[in-house]
């Protein structure tokens, strides 16, 4: 069966791709984005099964309202992608007030408010499946990328107590992991801090670690579809081996330091540590 979408920031990288390649194998798509012309010649392309409507996920009503059209619209909401969001680079020294609930307005609340409103309807059908795009960066953390880290951390903690609580409704939850790709993120989309001399060391180390060459969003088509037509479909999903391997590594640390410090850990209980 075809599926109807709603996909935030549809208008380049993950989001765009993922539109046209939903519409490319026959679903229908609620594509958003904060420049509606940007999707013309989408709608021109694909005509009735695109519906885009113009929509800054910070302002909760408005998004409220786009899932609401969405659904008068194509009459049913089978697949919700939180894609809206930018990173903002800056060492947490150097991060304003105003920097950081920026971040999370978009990253964090433009989600939250988006997958409130989908619930009911979602509810109602007894299916549906909310995707948030997280990041590796949701599992572990890097210099420069604190407030960034701290959205997307905070969306996966929210996404995993989301999906305990709906899946009795038939709704279905995936956080989606990506590395580095050909999305922009890095570029003309992301926020930069006004920097300290004290961090140009990190700075030029980040710089250099941009260099390694990244796949281009399409790539990651056959995965997000696999993802959305399983049966069972998984709470987390890591995307590009590059991302496999940054959390596995994260992990094996968080592992090995609380295997060091288990005694200490288990002395809470009362145990007095070893020498």
């Amino acid at each position: 069966m075809s599926k109807v979408w709603f996909i935030t920031g549809a208008s380049r990288g993950f989001g765009r791709a993922w539109t046209i390649a939903a519409l490319q194998r026959g679903d229908r798509v609620a594509a958003t984005a904060r420049d509606v012309s940007t999707l013309d010649d989408v709608v021109a392309e694909y005509g009735d099964a695109v519906l885009a409507l113009e929509l800054d996920v910070t302002d909760r009503a408005a998004g409220i309202a786009a899932v609401q059209r969405a659904h008068e619209y194509f009459e049913r909401l089978d697949v919700v992608v939180n894609n809206a969001g930018y990173g903002h680079f800056g060492c947490i020294e150097e991060l304003t007030e105003a920097d950081i609930r920026a971040q999370l307005d978009t990253n964090l609340f433009g989600a939250l408010w988006i997958t409130q409103a989908a619930i009911p309807i979602m509810r109602t059908q007894g299916s549906g499946h909310i995707i948030q795009i997280s990041s590796v960066g949701g599992v572990a953390a890097f210099p420069m990328l604190g407030a960034y880290h701290a959205s997307k951390w905070a969306l996966e903690g929210m996404s995993e107590a989301l999906a305990q609580e709906v899946a009795e409704f038939g709704i279905a939850v995936t956080i989606i992991e990506p590395a580095g790709f050909a999305t922009d993120w890095g570029g003309s989309s992301a926020i930069r801090s006004d920097s300290l001399p004290h961090y140009q060391a990190a700075r030029d180390a980040r710089a250099a670690g941009a260099a390694r060459a990244t796949p281009p969003a399409e790539a990651t088509t056959a995965a997000l579809f696999a993802v959305v037509d399983a049966e069972h479909p998984p709470l987390r999903l890591l995307l590009s081996t590059h991302a496999l391997t940054l959390a596995t590594k994260a992990y094996g640390d968080r592992l090995a330091v609380w295997e060091a410090w288990a005694d200490v850990t288990r002395s809470a209980d009362g145990v007095e540590p070893t020498a």
